[in-house]
This record gives structure tokens, C-alpha cells and sequence, in this order.
């Protein structure tokens, strides 16, 4: 939130303000812009947990994928075997 009355980020526009006044070009200045950038929005927070986000879904899936692979043979070789198992007293 705020520290001693200021906006959370401003120490970030402070940065980008002092290399946008001294510089001859403001492509310079753009880690400055892009550290304020995140500061307000968390782009690259946000980019960063979708992307974990992601990876996440991917493993689940395959890890569902897989399961069912593995559940459906052994439902086959459980389908193959009935009658081939020979009951106590028959």
C-alpha cells in the first residue's frame, strides 16, 4: 500500500522521470518504463503464473491420459481372463 503518504510506486516513476530528463533518447529508458510497468500491473508476475499455470494443466493431463491407458488394459486383461479362472468346488 502506501509508505509515508506515497503511491506504492513511486519510487519506480522517480526512476524512469530521472532517466527520461537526462536522456537524449527514451528507448534508454525503457527497464526504468518496464520496471514501473510491473510495479503497477504485474505484467510479467502475471505471464510468469500463467505459464506455471500451464505447465500444470499439461502434467495432469498426461498424468490422466496415462492412468486411463493403464485402468482400460487391466480392464482388458481382467475381460480376457474371466472363465479362464478355475472356482474352488467346480
Amino acid at each position: 500500500g502506501e509508505l509515508s503518504g506515497l503511491p506504492r510506486c513511486f519510487a519506480y516513476w522517480q526512476e524512469f522521470q530521472k532517466c527520461y530528463a537526462k536522456s537524449d533518447k527514451p528507448s534508454e529508458c525503457t527497464p526504468q518504463s518496464n520496471d514501473y510497468t510491473e510495479c503497477l500491473h504485474h505484467p510479467r508476475e502475471i505471464a510468469r503464473a500463467a505459464a506455471i499455470q500451464a505447465e500444470l494443466n499439461r502434467k495432469i493431463e498426461k498424468a490422466v491420459k496415462e492412468h486411463k491407458k493403464e485402468a482400460e488394459s487391466k480392464a482388458d486383461s481382467v475381460s480376457i481372463g474371466v472363465g479362464l479362472i478355475k472356482r474352488e468346488g467346480s
